[in-house]
């Protein structure tokens, strides 16, 4: 075994033990069916990755509200007892493997894959303009977030995460870009951090001791976007309220192709600087990722108090084996992520389950044969 002690250490996350500091952080590659549901492509994908040894694989944006709050028809779907079997699937193909099992739950808001998009504010995404939700719609997700968070505990899962990041609904809430409103939801940052913080409040008064994590924007990196001095303190706000984790990342769907933040986004562990900023205001677990691809990274960022967890998404993607080479001492083995590729989400953008064309040619040729 290699040198990194703090990588492999055990962390206490409310009421579980993770085994080890390495989580698959959500990863949306389009492997569910038309609907929704859950495949064996998904069944399989998802035990690939818990048998890699991290400690927490966390399953992507399974929406709460079908169709108005799914990003695609191939989103997973926690609104619905039709998908109950899958999702208890889902949950036990995980923890079979050794892994703590979580599923994500979200509402798109303007970046739904629906063509009259909801959100705080009626503000223009990609040339749609999304109808501005009133009090009893607000009331009405709470519930839908609520009903799938209970879902999720029904499933077998261990806990549930809010989708807090990537500029969909809950974060829209709380981005001066995105919430224009002048009721008790707009405006200051306590009232635009308001909404969030009511489903969480509402979601744990629901599922009890059940754990429920928060996936985190920091900084939208927009120039007229939420930033770190704002979101540190909402993150206060989230500890407050007992959130069992903060899940940290930086970007949304404006921003992720403007040319500066492609090339912040080739740069090894280009998100580490806004998790650490909000490890200094909390009490909870913080949880960073962004290309933390060599073993002396993550040890360098636990070590560092820098953040307690490390996510890994498309470094565990590519390489399944990247934890055990790590721990063995095997890293020049390792198959990275190629930085100057866009190929998986290429194809998730058109819609169609992604691919690495990193991977061998052999286990390339026999992933895609399972798309037919």
């Amino acid at each position: 075994m290699t040198g990194y002690s703090r990588l492999f250490s055990p962390l206490e996350v409310q009421e579980l033990t993770l085994k080890n500091r390495l989580t698959m952080a959500p990863l949306y590659l389009g492997y569910a069916g038309e609907g929704g549901k859950v495949t064996k492509l998904l069944l399989d994908y998802y035990r690939i990755m818990a048998q890699s040894g991290v400690a927490l694989v966390v399953v992507e944006n399974a929406t709460v509200d079908h169709p108005l709050g799914s990003g695609s028809n191939r989103t997973i779907r926690a609104d619905t007892d039709e998908n109950d079997k899958g999702l208890a699937l889902l949950a036990a193909a995980i923890k079979n493997e050794g892994a703590l099992a979580c599923l994500q739950i979200n509402h798109a808001g303007r970046f739904a894959g629906t063509e009259e998009p909801v959100a705080p504010s009626a503000v223009e995404t990609f040339g749609r303009l999304p109808r501005t939700l009133n009090k009893k719609k607000l009331n009405t997700i709470v519930d839908k977030f609520v009903n799938a968070a209970l879902r999720v505990k029904k499933a077998g899962f261990d806990m549930v995460e809010l989708h807090g990041g990537t500029g969909y609904l809950l974060a829209q809430f709380v981005s001066p870009w995105t919430n224009k409103r002048e009721d008790e939801y707009g405006g200051s940052l306590e009232n635009r951090q308001k909404f969030p913080l009511e489903v969480l409040r509402e979601v744990k008064s629901a599922v009890g001791d059940f754990p429920v994590g928060y996936r985190f924007l920091a900084d939208e990196w927009l120039p007229d976007g939420l930033k770190l001095g704002e979101s540190a303190q909402f993150a206060g706000a989230l500890a407050d309220g007992r959130v069992a984790y903060i899940s940290v990342m930086g970007g949304t769907y404006e921003s992720f192709f403007l040319p500066e933040v492609v090339e912040k986004s080739k740069n090894a562990g280009y998100m580490i600087d806004l998790a650490a900023a909000i490890k200094k205001e909390v009490n909870v677990p913080v949880i960073t990722a962004g290309r933390i691809d060599t073993g002396a990274l993550a040890e360098q960022v636990i070590g560092s108090g820098q953040a307690d967890l490390i996510g890994l998404a498309r470094v565990l993607w590519t390489d399944p084996e990247w934890p055990a080479k790590v721990k063995q001492g095997r890293e020049s083995e390792i198959l990275h992520c190629d930085p100057e590729c866009d190929t998986c989400m290429q194809l998730v953008m058109k819609g169609k389950p992604a691919f690495c064309v990193r991977w061998p040619h052999e286990k390339l040729h026999a992933w895609k044969d399972k798309f037919e």
